[in-house]
């Protein structure tokens, strides 16, 4: 019977991710974008005014678009409690408390960024699709981004979410509310470690399906116990070059 369970809650949570991906892909077709978050020859104004131009629909978006891109990032997360339904005390209540406050926590972060965007979108910062108005804001948006990798914040939030069995050891607390109190704590040094590529969708535009596939990976490498301490700082090294390469292509070909 608890292997039918364990089955069960692993499949609907992939089963999420898909529908998830599947929704921001439909958005994006539906919207008439290419894979770059563009506009094609198909675009449509009054689908792309309704999910951009105010804050319900624009809100649901970016709650999709945290379940496509953090849910999977959570993965060891959810395998280091299992290990510890074996050989401890955890529960698969536990284990889906964990899940629902983890995720509790990015759907906070949908509405605060979903209100940021209107905001940049009402000074002129920010187009229609979401892309920043000026090279220039792009380009610091990537040194910053860059910058925040080596800073002590991303360090100690990094530390906790690459090494889950570790924060589970110190701060271990039992059925499903206290596994609801440790997925709110995790899903907040979660967002204090990878606030910044989500942010990064302002480069481009945030309904760039390419941004969303390429800073999920990388999410979930960073995450990875195995390696993910060694690609924190060439990423930041990476994303300050390119605010580098791109605000000198600025200044001297006025681009």
């Amino acid at each position: 019977m608890q292997s039918v369970i364990r089955s069960t809650l692993w499949l609907v949570f992939f089963a999420s991710i898909l529908a998830a991906w599947w929704l921001m892909y439909a958005m994006s077709i539906g919207m008439g974008l290419d894979v770059f978050g563009r506009a094609t020859p198909a675009m449509n104004p009054m689908m792309m005014d309704m999910m951009m131009g105010s804050f319900v629909p624009l809100f649901i978006m970016w709650a999709a678009m945290m379940a496509a891109m953090m849910l999977p990032t959570l993965v060891p997360t959810l395998r280091a409690y299992e290990d510890l339904i074996a050989n401890a005390d955890g529960t698969r209540a536990g284990w889906s408390g964990v899940l629902l406050g983890y995720f509790a926590v990015w759907v906070i972060f949908a509405a605060g960024i979903a209100t940021l965007q209107l905001t940049l979108r009402s000074a002129g910062v920010l187009d229609m699709m979401g892309a920043a108005t000026s090279l220039w804001i792009t380009a610091g948006l990537l040194i910053a981004v860059g910058a925040f990798q080596f800073s002590r914040t991303k360090e100690i939030c990094h530390g906790v979410c690459h090494a889950p069995m570790h924060y589970f050891l110190g701060h271990w607390r039992t059925g499903m509310l206290g596994g609801l109190r440790m997925g709110l704590s995790l899903g907040a040094f979660c967002v204090g470690c990878c606030w910044g590529f989500m942010a990064l969708g302002f480069a481009g535009g945030v309904m760039s399906l390419l941004w969303m596939g390429g800073a999920t990976l990388f999410m979930i490498l960073e995450k990875l116990p195995q390696i993910g301490h060694r690609l924190t700082k060439p990423m930041g090294f990476a994303l300050i070059a390119a605010g580098l390469v791109l605000a000198a292509n600025i200044l001297f070909n006025g681009a």
